[in-house]
C-alpha cells in the first residue's frame, strides 16, 4: 500500500470533525501528515538550575518541600509551593491550575517546566509533570507544529506519533543509493521518525539535512526533466530571420545598445532560431533596457513570418509601450494593435478578426489577451513583463494561444543571478546588468519627519521649472494602528499647501478607468504633484518626472524602494528620491542606508535578501519562486545548488529513464505530471 493514497481517517484517534480541520492545513493523506514537520522543538531536557540564566525557560526535576498555598481572585487563581530542585530551595508558582492544590503533597517528585527568576528565586511553571504517573515529555525535545483551530500542539503531537506506530514502516526511500552514500545522508524512514522526536538536537538537525536535500533534489528534478524533455521535442518555432535584417532594425534605434543588451540579444536570437521551446527569464534593473530587447525579439518573430503578444500587467503601461513600439516599427511595415479591457464594440471586433487574419503583427495587452475569443493566425513569440504579476495559469493560457511559441519572460526585480538561475532552473536565464548610456543616477536622500517643510520647498522648486513630482504614502485610510501619513489625507494637506499647481490622487481602491484617467493627466503633465499609493509601482514612464517622494519609507521592502526610485530619472533632467522615514528597528535604519548608499538594483536585491530572507524578498506566491515545506531558499542555498547538479547530471545519463534503481524518482515525475508533456510554469 502506498501512505500518499491512504487517508488520514486511517489514523487512529483522527475523527470526521478532526479530518475536516486537517484538510485546512493541506493534510489530507498519511504520507501529508508524516509530511507536516515542526518549525522548531521545546526543549524539556533536565538541566541544573545553576547553568540556568535569569528569565530562561527551563525544565527541572524537583521535590515538594512546604504545603501548597491557593489564593483566589474572583475566577482566577493563584497557587504556590516551596520545592527544591539539587541544592536549590525555590517557590513555585502556577496561575489558574487551583486543582493542582491537592496532587503537590510534600515529599512527591515533580517535574517543572516553565520561566526561571533567578533574584527572587522563584519560576512561573507553565507545564508540570509527575513522573510517577508515568512521564509523557520531560527530559526530551517535543516538536512545535503551526496549528489552529481546534487542533492544539498536544493533539497534533499525539496523532503524527500515533501516525508514525501505525504507518512508520511504511515509508518508502525515494533517493538513489548514491546520493545517500555521496552525503552520508539518514535513511528517509529514520529521518522522518527522527525530525518528529529527535533523541537530541544533533539528530533532529541531520533529519532535517536529509529531507531539505530530498525537498530541494525534488524540485530540481522536476525542473530538469521538463528542460530534458523540452529540448528532446524539438517541435518548437524555428524562426528564420537573418542578421541583415536584425541588424538594420538595430541600427535604426534612437540610441546604442549596451554592450549588456548586445550579449543578452544574440542569446534570445539564438534561442528563437533553435527548435527548442525557448523559455528564458530577462532581468534587470529599473531602466537598463529591456523592452528594446523584447523589441528586438518581437521584430525578429514576425521578420519570420510569425506574431508576437506583449502581455504587461495594466493598461497604462500596454498604451506606453504601444506608443514606443509603433514609433520604432513603423519604418519597416510592422504593424501593432492594442488589446485592453477598455477596447470594445468595433475597435475590438476589428482587431480580433486582424490578428485571427495575420493582419496585425504584434499585439501589447492586458489580461484581455487571454480571453477566450482572441485568436492568432501563428503566433511564435510571447513575451511577459513583470511576471509576478501574472498568476502562472495566466502565462501558460497565453502561451497556448500558439503552437509552441517560445517564451521571454522579464522581470525588473532584480534576483541574485545565481539564485535565480537555481530558482528558475526550468528557464534560461539573462541578466541586464548595465545601464543604457545617458542615464542620469538618481540622488537618493533620508530624512526624518521634522524636516517635511524643506521637502515641501523642494517640491516648489522642482514643480516651479516644470517638472513633476510623486510623493507616495503606504495606507488608503485612516488605520488606528499604524500611525502612517494615508493618501486621502495627505492630497488634501498637498492641495492645500501648492494651491497653484494640479495635485493628483491616486490609489488601489478606485476603478481602473479612474486610474487611467488620473494617469493620463500625469502622463500629460495636467497634474503636476501626485499623491499615491504603491500603484505607481510598475513600469510607468513619465520623463517629466523627477522627484520621488516616500511617507514612512521604513515600512516598505528594500526591492519595493527601489522599484518606486525607479519610477523618476526618465527624463533628460536630473532626479531625486527623498525618504521620509524614523525608522524605530536597526533593520529600518539599515533599509535607509542601504538606499541612500546604492542605486544598483542587484545590490539592493543582495542586501535585501541579507536582511529579509526569501519569503518576504520573493512576495506572494505569484512571484513564481516555490514555497518549501522545510527548506529555505536562503539559508539553504549550498544545498540547492548541489540539489540542482545533481538532478542535472542525473537526468542527462540515460540509466536514469531505464533502470530499476531510479524507479521511483520516474513515479514521482510521473505522479507531477512532468512526463505526461504537462508544462512547469
Amino acid at each position: 500500500m502506498d501512505i500518499q493514497k491512504i487517508s488520514v481517517r486511517q489514523v487512529s484517534g483522527v475523527s470526521a470533525l478532526k479530518e475536516g480541520e486537517l484538510h485546512a492545513f493541506g493534510v489530507f493523506t498519511v504520507q501529508d501528515l508524516l509530511e507536516y514537520y515542526p518549525f522548531r522543538y521545546e526543549d524539556y531536557r533536565l538541566r541544573s538550575l545553576s547553568e540556568v540564566k535569569d528569565g530562561e525557560k527551563v525544565t527541572v526535576q524537583a521535590k515538594v518541600m512546604g504545603l501548597p498555598v491557593l489564593q483566589r481572585y474572583g475566577k482566577k487563581s493563584r497557587l504556590t509551593c516551596k520545592v527544591m530542585a539539587d541544592e536549590w530551595m525555590f517557590t513555585a508558582t502556577w496561575f489558574n491550575r487551583h486543582f493542582l492544590k491537592d496532587q503537590l503533597t510534600p515529599g512527591r517528585e515533580v517535574t517543572l517546566t516553565g520561566k526561571w527568576d533567578l533574584r527572587r528565586a522563584q519560576m512561573t511553571v507553565s507545564e508540570s509533570e509527575f513522573p510517577d504517573k508515568g512521564v509523557i515529555r520531560s527530559g526530551s525535545l517535543q516538536p512545535v507544529y503551526s496549528v489552529g483551530g481546534n487542533i492544539t500542539q498536544a493533539w497534533m503531537r499525539k496523532t503524527v506519533g500515533q501516525a508514525l506506530t501505525q504507518f512508520g514502516e511504511m515509508i518508502p526511500e525515494i533517493l538513489p543509493e548514491e546520493l545517500v552514500r555521496k552525503y552520508d545522508l539518514m535513511p528517509r524512514k529514520q529521518a522522518i521518525l527522527r525530525i518528529h522526536q529527535p533523541l537530541d538536537s544533533e539528530e533532529g538537525q541531520r533529519a532535517r539535512s536529509r529531507m531539505v536535500y530530498e525537498e530541494l533534489f525534488l524540485f530540481q528534478l522536476k525542473l530538469q526533466a521538463y528542460r530534458a524533455m523540452n529540448h528532446e521535442r524539438m517541435d518548437g518555432v524555428v524562426h528564420t530571420v537573418d542578421n541583415a535584417t536584425v541588424r538594420e532594425f538595430v541600427r535604426s534605434l534612437p540610441f546604442e545598445l549596451t554592450d549588456a543588451q548586445k550579449k543578452v540579444e544574440l542569446e534570445i536570437l539564438k534561442d528563437m532560431r533553435s527548435p527548442f521551446c525557448m523559455n528564458r527569464l530577462l532581468q534587470g534593473d529599473v531602466g537598463s533596457g529591456k523592452t528594446v530587447i523584447a523589441a528586438i525579439a518581437l521584430y525578429a518573430a514576425v521578420k519570420s513570418g510569425c506574431q508576437g503578444a506583449f502581455m504587461v500587467p495594466t493598461e497604462i503601461l500596454a498604451e506606453q509601450h504601444v506608443r514606443s513600439l509603433v514609433k520604432l516599427f513603423e519604418p519597416f511595415g510592422v504593424t501593432v494593435g492594442l488589446l485592453t479591457g477598455s477596447v470594445n464594440g468595433r475597435k475590438r471586433k476589428d482587431l480580433l478578426a486582424s490578428l485571427q487574419m495575420g493582419l496585425t503583427d504584434v499585439v501589447v495587452g492586458t489580461h484581455a489577451l487571454i480571453q477566450e475569443d482572441v485568436y492568432f493566425r501563428k503566433l511564435s513569440l510571447v513575451v511577459t513583463d513583470e511576471q509576478h504579476r501574472f498568476g502562472v495559469n495566466q502565462r501558460s493560457i497565453l502561451r497556448r494561444k500558439g503552437f509552441n511559441p517560445d517564451v521571454l519572460t522579464m522581470t525588473a526585480t532584480p534576483i541574485p543571478r545565481t539564485l535565480a538561475i537555481t530558482a528558475f532552473g526550468d528557464m534560461d536565464v539573462s541578466t541586464l546588468s548595465e545601464r543604457p548610456k545617458g542615464r542620469k543616477p538618481i540622488s537618493t536622500y533620508w530624512v526624518k519627519h521634522d524636516k517635511m517643510d524643506r521637502v515641501l520647498g523642494f517640491i516648489s522648486r522642482e514643480i516651479g521649472q516644470g517638472r513633476q513630482a510623486y510623493l507616495i504614502c503606504p495606507l488608503i485610510e485612516e488605520s488606528e494602528k499604524l500611525d502612517v501619513q494615508n493618501a486621502i489625507d495627505l492630497y488634501v494637506s498637498m492641495s492645500q499647501a501648492f494651491p497653484d499647481f494640479k495635485v493628483g490622487l491616486l490609489h488601489g481602491r478606485m476603478t481602473a478607468a479612474e486610474k487611467e484617467e488620473v494617469m493620463r493627466e500625469f502622463y500629460a503633465n495636467e497634474v503636476q504633484l501626485l499623491v499615491s499609493t504603491t500603484v505607481v509601482e510598475v513600469g510607468v514612464d513619465v520623463p517629466n518626472a523627477t522627484l520621488m517622494i516616500v511617507m514612512d519609507a521604513d515600512r516598505f521592502g528594500l526591492s519595493q524602494l527601489h522599484q518606486l526610485r525607479g519610477r523618476v530619472g526618465r527624463g533628460e533632467h536630473a532626479s531625486y528620491c527623498v525618504l521620509i522615514a524614523d525608522p524605530k528597528s536597526e533593520v529600518g535604519q539599515e533599509r535607509m542606508k542601504v538606499m541612500t548608499e546604492t542605486d544598483d538594483g542587484f545590490e539592493v536585491a543582495r542586501r535585501d535578501l541579507e536582511l529579509r530572507g526569501p519569503g518576504d524578498f520573493f512576495g506572494t506566491k505569484q512571484s513564481g519562486v516555490p514555497e518549501f515545506r522545510i527548506a529555505d531558499m536562503v539559508s539553504d542555498f549550498a544545498v540547492l545548488e548541489a540539489a540542482r547538479e545533481d538532478a542535472a547530471h542525473l537526468v542527462g545519463e540515460e540509466a536514469f529513464w531505464t533502470s530499476p534503481a531510479y524507479g521511483p524518482l520516474r513515479h514521482y515525475l510521473q505522479r507531477e505530471q512532468i512526463l505526461q508533456g504537462e508544462l512547469i510554469d
